[in-house]
Parts: structure tokens; sequence; C-alpha cells
């Protein structure tokens, strides 16, 4: 049996009708409400680390990087300060530090001994003799002006010219001259011309002109000049040549092309002792003060400046010259307490073997702030904006970054000391290894980020 449910009557067509009328009604809309966008977070530690971990995944590199501030006696931000990086020319600030440290406010240009009627001289590793961008006179007028018969003995070197993993085939350019006892006119052949394609080039010194021999075809690398790899003979590719050009090409030195050289710039007979141990008795005749060759090395990133004043470190210490020596020295005596014990294998930082922490350079640049006040210790480095590897970066005046720039294949860096518009003085190191971009598009992403850095923290 079904249980019959009552019937519900239809609904009459007006019904319906209206119905549908309301149906299709516009629905009255609801108020825009209009709400304020949070305010961004403050400036502070965790943006500035924000903005490194966004940059370091961005461009797809290995980043380092340590700000410290002294006044608090503390870091920070940290991101892989603990984590070795290449540092290229980071290197240069361990130089410069065990510089301070081993050599005092002038540079021992030279070591002689009189006998007789005969001045016996020897080379301290000193970069500056006639070098042609520090102008220096000092030890030239010193020995053209001695009434003695020069006599050049050389020194026991006991470190090779180029620096372990130092790229060989790199030997033909300025940044790489070879290491040596007594480097003259900057261990280079200078080819200059002004004027235009029909005026003569002019090269310094002259002694190298009868080695140069023309090309008319063009060279597989472009160069205007070209060295033969293990000999002084140059080529010039006439087809490669600016206008107006301005080529430095290291050469090979030798205690031959050493009284060769020493021969032709101060035009007098100069006679080389061979075999023969160093006289007892040395005096040591200073040259420039040390502060003049710091600041070339530490603005212009000169390499063989830092090479050398490693060779002047070590002979503090021996009279066989080793840069090895003198690293090692300054490891064990004023960088043992270190956070991370520094790789370190040259004084230029050109070898890729080098490996330093973050941590440890920030460490190495509060030492050089107990070294020097601010006041000497800042014009010494690069400056944003001066001349110097800072020239085209951070421009603004006052300045506001001073520190040491780093570049190899795959390395770009910078270190240093960075003032905030707020009156704060900050110590940084940006490391950056493994990208495969170009330098300039790391350089860039520093500057932005250092930049923000100094504008508001």
């Amino acid at each position: 049996m079904f249980l019959r449910l009552p019937r519900r009557p239809l609904l009459s067509f007006p019904c319906l009708f209206l119905l549908f009328l309301l149906g299709c009604s516009t629905p009255k809309q609801a108020p825009v409400v209009t709400t304020t966008p949070p305010p961004p977070p403050p400036y502070g530690p965790e943006e500035i680390k924000r903005q490194v971990l966004a940059s370091e995944i961005g461009k797809n590199r290995f980043v380092g990087f340590a700000l410290y501030d002294p006044a608090l006696g503390k870091m920070v931000v940290e991101h892989n300060t603990d984590k070795y990086f290449v540092p290229a020319s980071n290197t240069k600030l361990f130089t410069f530090y065990a510089s301070l440290k081993m050599l005092g406010d002038s540079i021992p240009a030279l070591k002689y001994v009189v006998h007789g009627d005969s001045l016996i001289f020897w080379g301290t590793g000193d970069p500056t003799f006639t070098h042609m961008d520090l102008k220096n006179t000092r030890a030239y007028d010193f020995l053209k002006n001695r009434k003695e018969k020069l006599y050049y003995l050389e020194a026991p070197f006991a470190s090779t010219p180029f620096a372990t993993n130092w790229g060989w085939d790199d030997y033909n350019y300025y940044y790489q001259p070879e290491r040596s006892v007594f480097p003259i006119h900057g261990n280079i052949v200078k080819f200059t011309r002004k004027g235009g394609p029909t005026q003569r080039y002019t090269t310094t010194p002259a002694i190298f002109k009868p080695t140069i021999k023309t090309d008319t075809a063009r060279y597989p690398h472009n160069d205007t000049f070209m060295r033969a790899w293990r000999t002084n003979e140059l080529t010039y590719y006439p087809k490669h040549a600016s206008a107006d050009f301005s080529v430095e090409v290291p050469f090979i030195p030798s205690p031959d092309m050493t009284v060769r050289l020493l021969a032709d710039t101060l035009k007098r007979k100069v006679t080389l002792l061979k075999k023969r141990a160093l006289p007892l008795g040395a005096q040591t005749f200073y040259g420039l003060p040390s502060d003049s060759v710091y600041k070339r090395m530490l603005q212009v990133s000169d390499n063989l400046m830092a090479e050398q004043l490693m060779v002047l470190c070590s002979g503090t210490l021996s009279d066989t010259l080793s840069i090895e020596r003198g690293i090692k020295h300054a490891v064990k005596t004023y960088l043992a307490d270190l956070p991370d014990a520094p790789v370190w294998v040259d004084g230029s930082g050109l070898s890729s073997m080098n490996l330093f922490t973050p941590r440890s350079i920030i460490a190495l640049l509060q030492k050089l702030q107990q070294e020097r006040p601010t006041e000497r210790l800042l014009p010494l480095m690069a400056t944003g904006g001066r001349p110097g590897t800072f020239r085209n970066i951070y421009k603004a005046e006052p300045p506001f970054v001073f520190g040491k720039s780093g570049t190899l294949a795959h390395v770009h860096n910078q270190s240093g000391y960075i003032m905030t518009k707020s009156g704060k003085l900050l110590l940084f190191s940006f490391m950056n290894n493994n990208f495969s971009v170009s330098s300039g598009d790391i350089r860039n992403e520093m500057v932005r980020i250092m930049t923000e850095v100094h504008e508001k923290y």
C-alpha cells in the first residue's frame, strides 16, 4: 500500500513570468573596499641576507657574504662565511698586511759593499727601479753617480718565475710579468704610438728593438705584439694595431739581461759577477716610501708589485729570497689566529690554488684597522669613482667604498670597508665563484646590494 502525498497546486502563468523577470534583474554589487598594502619590512640584516640569497639563485653561482659591524663587535650578516673561495686579487690584502708587519717605512732598493774602487751590489726584490709609472729615481741616481766601478751580483732566488697554477699562456700579457730579484722597468717592454698609423711606434727599453720582426699576416689571438714562448724575440702584427696604442709585453729576466738593462739605462759599464757568494757586511740603500708601493698594488691591482713585496718580505728572513718562505712566515707568525687557516701560494692572487674564507678576510680587515688609523688606511685602497679598479663603480662624493676587487675566470670578489649614510663604517667580504655569466653581471649585482647597504643600513 503506497502513501499518497498531497498534490501541490501548479503556479499560474503570471507568477512564473514574474519569477522570470526577477531572475533576470541585475543583482546589486557590493561596495568596493580599498586596502592599503602593508609597509615593506624594515631594511636590516634579514633583508640584506634575503637579497644576497636571491642574487645567488638568480645568477646561479656560489656566494660567500660577510658584513661586520666593528661598533657592535659582531657579524650582522653571514652567508657561507666558513666556506673556502678562490680569492683572486683579494689575496693582495694579505700581502699588504704581511708587508706592514715585515717591512719598514721605506722599500729596501738594493744592497751593496764597497771594496776599494769597486761597488758590488745586488737586488732585494724591489719592483720600482726605473718603473715607468712610479717614476722612482732614487736607486738609479745612487748607482749613476757613484765613482766606483759597478759590479752586479745576482742574489740567490728560490722561487720560480711563475707561481703554482699561473696560466702559462698568459706570459705575453702585461698583468703576468715574471718574478725576479732585480726587476727593471717593471720587467716589461712598452710599445707606444701616438698620431695615427703613419707614425712610428717607440720601444722602451730601446735595447729590445733589434729583436722585433714585423709580420703582415694576422695573428690568431689578435695581439699587436707577441713574444716568443721562452725567448725575448718579439713580433709586431700591424694588422691588429690601433691608430694609437700603448702595449706592454713582459720580457724574460736573467742576470745577463739585468746587466744589459742596467748599462743601457745608467749609460755606464756594469759588470756581472758570476758564481760568487754574497759579501758580508752589506749596507742597504732604501728607495721609495713603502706606502707608495702599497697604494700602487692595491688601487690598480699591480701583480708584480704584490709578488715582489713578498720577495722583499722574505729578504728580512734570509739572504736567499723566497716568496714561499715569506708567506709561510707571515701565516705562522701573524695569521695563526684567523678563523680558518688560509691556503696562500702567491703574492698577487693570480693562482687559483689560493683559498680564503670570507670570515678570515673580515678578520684580516680588522687587523689592518689595528695596524693603521682609518685616515691612513682607506686612501691606500681602491676607492669608488676614483682612479683604480673601482673607478667605474660606486661613484659618489664623498666616496663610500674602499677595498680590493679580485677577478679570474669564473671568479669575482670584493672585500673592504663601506661607509653608510647613517655614519657606520662596516667591513665586508662579497665573494663569487663558479658562475658562467660575465663578471660584469656579477659586479653589477654586488654594486646594487652594497649601494643599498650604504643608503639604507
